[in-house]
């Protein structure tokens, strides 16, 4: 099975002032090529065919193993550059917005709730905003590759945590980096992600 790397619906540097092409040559270019290519590697190792990237990162979890942990790397750098946009969507509507202002009273608290735990994340990860079963949102912190589809949630906004997603730019600022992540935060793609 080959997988791959997806191609950006946007140039390097369309994200700046709020993610540096130098950040996206790192992040985009080097680490995520990295991880598909180990994925690519790690497949016939495993001897997983016609697999998709969430049934692998499901069935592997448990056992923790660098097949797991690959998979949902690449996952996870999917769907965190692909929610990004040099020209987003800046609001969410209809069904979502409704799902967030029930869940989180409004989509200003959803924000500061998910700020907050963006900035109190400690050491490597992503913090999310998910889908349960019974339909509400949660923000959940999932240390190093962890997805929440391991605890059955759809996930649909990711902010990349690891030092690498944004230190270049701010360096011991992770305030700044998430409050300059909503500029740049497609929500016309999340709403897909939900309705999906």
């Amino acid at each position: 099975m080959i997988f791959e790397l997806p191609m950006l619906r946007y140039e390097k540097d369309a994200l700046e002032p709020y993610i540096s092409a130098q950040t996206m040559e790192l992040h985009y270019e080097k680490l995520f090529r990295f991880h598909v290519n180990c994925f690519n590697r790690l497949t016939d190792d495993f001897q997983v065919v016609n697999t998709n990237l969430s049934a692998i990162i499901k069935k592997f979890a448990k056992q923790n193993s660098v097949l797991y942990y690959t998979a949902a790397q690449v996952l996870n750098h999917m769907l965190y550059f692909g929610q990004l946009s040099p020209t987003p969507k800046i609001t969410p509507e209809g069904n979502l917005l409704s799902t967030i202002n029930k869940s989180f009273g409004s989509i200003g608290e959803f924000k500061h709730k998910f700020d907050k735990a963006v900035i109190s994340f400690i050491g490597s990860g992503n913090t999310w905003l998910s889908q349960k079963e019974d339909g509400t949102l949660i923000i959940t912190q999932e240390a190093n590759a962890g997805n929440p589809i391991t605890k059955n949630y759809k996930p649909l906004l990711i902010c990349d945590v690891w030092e690498h997603a944004y230190y270049f730019d701010y360096p011991c600022r992770k305030a700044d980096y998430v409050s300059s992540f909503w500029n740049i935060l497609d929500w016309a793609v999340i709403e897909k992600r939900f309705d999906y």
